[in-house]
């Protein structure tokens, strides 16, 4: 068992839970660590747009009686917990990185995932950065300003979850709710050194339903693969306010993470047949499909036979970003960041039948890789081609398909084809920069994907920042 941290502020969900019940720790002390290490890195960092000091130290004081009483709600009961701020949480305003927002109005409505953390007791700590309407792999925006890396401040911890994920590697708390249209929970965990999950979609339930469709997924960074499990088994309970949701699971995610990789068929895929992948990032990624090998994986390195998807994943975002500019006035519009009104001008350039057609071709790739995965229980990618790179402001690239997401072509393909896929970190570069290899699995084998980053974390343990 690993020696416990000296600061609460860097212990995982898992090992809260555990010192919660035997008396060693309470929720009022781990969220006091939490807030604690908000107050003084928030500053330099902006991981957190808004934080509720006053409702989650309530939240930990109620939670502390239940464990006293040995009554917790869940195992979770008192872990501090952060939401991103596309994802209505009742108290707090959603403002979407925007200034189009009026955070004065009721926010009277949590969403599905909030309300289902909160009903299990965890301590809601507040909102995490995005950039505008989630709208890009960088978190930066002119409301909020720049989210910076932990592992170097000069680099950005990527979008749109850079809040999030920056919250986790930072110790702001051990669990924070990210989506995932494009890569936005995989691309800022990978570029932070964190665990990160996208789930099937509709595992984990949505309301209100995102602008940019069924590439829209919710998932959970945390420190290590356990604390998402647990995560999970909260956050994919059912709620009806979402039609697309999938049938209730009642599997228990965390039951099979210690079964590892023996007999498992994995296709190691290290450029999915397109990618142009760094040189570190490669070496780092081929040494774990090596170690995944060693530990009883029946690896092949194969690939799935798919072109690039970039143009059909854009340009489905790009609609989605058209339609949210349509519901803002010419004086909110004129108020947004360059590059969300890049893309909805990019999006009003599509015709009805280019838009039909993007979804044909994306039920094709769909179609081939739930075949593909017949053959395999695993595909086993990097997670981005390459490191983080240096953080700017809005704007200040010319907003294409390639500079929106080229640089991350293992990561969108699997919004497309709605598959579960997580990262994992895999090593640091010569700069001190993590890389993280990508695990994917069969539609609705969310626990696959689980077991799976849980053996490879076995075998090269999460490193944290030095920051923290």
């Amino acid at each position: 068992m690993a020696p416990q941290p000296t600061d609460l502020a860097d212990a995982p969900a898992h090992l809260l839970s555990r010192l919660y019940w035997s008396g060693e720790a309470s929720p009022v002390d781990a969220t006091r660590a939490a807030l604690a290490r908000i107050d003084r890195l928030n500053p330099e960092y902006k991981a957190f747009v808004r934080v509720d000091h006053e409702g989650a130290l309530a939240a930990a004081r109620a939670s502390e009686a239940r464990w006293r009483g040995k009554a917790p709600l869940d195992a979770l009961d008192g872990v501090p917990v952060s939401i991103k701020d596309l994802i209505l949480t009742k108290g707090l305003p959603t403002l979407r990185g925007s200034f189009t927002v009026d955070e004065n109005q009721p926010w009277d409505v949590d969403a599905p995932v909030t309300a289902r953390l909160r009903e299990a007791g965890c301590v809601i700590l507040g909102k995490t950065a995005t950039p505008e309407f989630g709208c890009k792999g960088e978190t930066n925006s002119a409301r909020t300003g720049i989210t910076r890396n932990p592992w170097n401040r000069d680099r950005t911890p990527g979008g749109s979850s850079g809040g999030a994920a920056a919250a986790v590697a930072l110790g702001m708390g051990p669990i924070a709710v990210g989506t995932d249209g494009a890569g936005s929970v995989r691309i800022p965990a990978a570029f932070c050194g964190n665990f990160g999950l996208k789930p099937s979609f509709g595992r984990v339930p949505a309301y209100p339903l995102s602008p940019f469709g069924t590439v829209a997924h919710l998932g959970p960074h945390t420190m290590d693969v356990r604390d998402a499990a647990m995560a999970m088994n909260l956050m994919k309970r059912p709620d009806a306010r979402d039609w697309t949701s999938l049938p209730p699971d009642i599997l228990d995610y965390t039951a099979t993470l210690t079964e590892g990789f023996s007999g498992l068929r994995v296709a190691f895929s290290p450029r999915l047949g397109y990618a142009k992948v760094d040189a570190e990032v490669a070496d780092a990624v081929q040494a774990a499909a090596r170690s995944v090998e060693a530990a009883g994986a029946i690896v092949e390195e194969v690939d799935p036979g798919i072109e690039d998807p970039l143009e059909i994943t854009t340009g489905l975002w790009f609609v989605g970003a058209w339609t949210v500019w349509n519901t803002l006035t010419p004086a909110q519009q004129e108020r947004t960041d360059p590059d969300f009104r890049a893309e909805a001008l990019l999006g009003s350039q599509l015709s009805a039948l280019h838009v039909q057609q993007l979804h044909l071709r994306r039920g094709a790739l769909g179609s081939h890789m739930r075949q593909f995965m017949q053959r395999y229980d695993l595909l086993l990618t990097p997670s981005t081609a390459i490191p983080a790179f240096a953080i700017r402001e809005p704007g200040s690239v010319p907003m294409t398909p390639e500079a929106m997401l080229g640089w991350t072509p293992f990561s969108y393909p699997f919004n497309l084809t709605q598959q579960p896929a997580c990262t994992v970190p895999c090593g640091l570069t010569r700069d001190g920069l993590p890389i993280g290899v990508q695990f994917v699995g069969p539609m609705f084998r969310d626990e696959l994907v689980l077991r799976a980053a849980a053996a490879y974390e076995a075998i090269r343990p999460i490193p944290r920042p030095a920051v923290a």
